[in-house]
């Protein structure tokens, strides 16, 4: 099987590195970025747009460019590597891919041309307080007039959002989605914070406030909920991915210039191993992630959700893995705020929880091995 990109998707690979790695060169640019609301560089934003990043996954009739889920990956890898805040994920993966799997081509013209042109960010507002990892709404509900009414916690970037992918508990049953946008975001509720990685998040209240239904009015849309969910968490194993990659490169470097009793750390054994160990973990998660990246491209509805759990669950191992060997190689800087890598970690520990951590996608892959038929060892027939 062949893993190696072709011309075009090196050079969507070297084109992303250039931008994003001269606009976040140095850590303190990242810092920058983070320090203001809304948590990240519009300007770059608007380089994305124009240079096709934003509408990569969307069709040329949504004005989008039409790539398919690879070219998608090397964008957020790319990102990962320099822990870019932009929120491709959340806005173009999660929120655009609702609106591409549900919206009517009038929505999806709107709303899709308006973010990959730059002019708009849009946000999912699914997770309720006390509930994750679920596809489906349960305490924002709508009515019958699609008037949202509830609280909507751990929405990326959804205090900056132009517009609000909402679900909600339908009155007749199932999961809804709504579109809420213009003069309507004005009554909503938008309390936004910091997360660790210096990300940004909102707590968005809605008080009968008037939103539109995206697709088709009262259709059950859990499964294509589900179905994007495990898009999402594909994709951000991809930028969990990229982050290792630099943490590993970092403490290579470290071990072979930083000096201790005459000589540089990587003449120690134990350290030598820890490191090897680092590139064993970094390896298996490359090749799962490269897996399950191409299990999205096959377009196999039944295999998505199984791909993504493995592959989350790997990530979060690893992740938790490369993320702590890195910070106790780098020694007592490592620890530091002002050093780089423990900011890594911290978005890795994000991505982690983003879609549900390690020990939930365990229990998911548990409860499908009723699915898979017993196999006698002692049958040799």
């Amino acid at each position: 099987m062949d893993f190696s990109y072709d011309d075009e998707q090196t050079a969507l690979r070297d084109a992303t590195r250039g931008l994003v790695g001269k606009a976040y060169a140095d850590w303190e640019s990242r810092r920058r970025a983070v320090a203001d609301d809304p948590g990240f560089d519009e300007k770059l934003w608007t380089q994305m747009a124009e240079m096709g990043l934003l509408g990569l996954p969307f069709s040329e009739d949504d004005g989008g460019v039409g790539a398919g889920p690879v070219e998608v990956a090397i964008v957020c890898r790319e990102l990962g590597r320099v822990l870019a805040p932009e929120p491709y994920l959340g806005s173009v993966v999660y929120a655009g891919g609702l609106v591409a799997a549900v919206g009517t081509p009038e929505q999806r013209q709107e709303v899709l041309g308006g973010l990959a042109s730059g002019e708009s960010v849009l946000a999912f507002a699914h997770d309720e307080p006390g509930r994750r990892t679920s596809a489906s709404a349960h305490d924002v509900t709508a009515s019958a007039e699609g008037a949202l009414t509830g609280t909507k916690e751990g929405v990326l970037h959804g205090a900056r959002a132009d517009v609000l992918v909402v679900s909600a508990a339908l009155e007749g049953g199932g999961t809804g989605l709504f579109l809420v946008s213009g003069d309507a975001l004005a009554g909503v509720q938008r309390e936004g914070y910091s997360l660790p990685d210096g990300g940004r998040a909102a707590r968005v209240t809605f008080d009968g406030t008037a939103a539109t239904p995206l697709g088709e009015a009262g259709a059950d849309v859990t499964s294509s909920i589900a179905r994007v969910q495990d898009l999402t968490r594909i994709m951000a194993a991809n930028e969990a991915l990229g982050v290792m990659q630099t943490q590993l490169a970092a403490t290579v470097g470290y071990l072979k210039s930083r000096k201790q009793f005459g000589v540089t750390l990587n003449t120690f054994q134990a350290l030598t191993f820890r490191a090897a160990d680092m590139y064993t973990s970094q390896e298996l998660t490359h090749s799962l992630v490269d897996w399950a990246t191409m299990v999205v491209e096959a377009g196999d509805p039944d295999a998505l959700a199984d791909a993504a759990a493995r592959v989350s669950l790997q990530v979060s191992r690893a992740g938790r893995h490369i993320g702590q060997e890195t910070i106790q190689l780098h020694g007592g800087i490592g620890v530091t705020a002002e050093y780089n890598v423990g900011t890594f970690t911290s978005h890795l520990t994000v991505l982690d929880h983003l879609l549900g951590d390690g020990g939930h996608q365990l229990r998911a892959l548990d409860q499908r091995l009723t699915s898979y038929a017993a196999i006698d060892p002692l049958d040799v027939a």
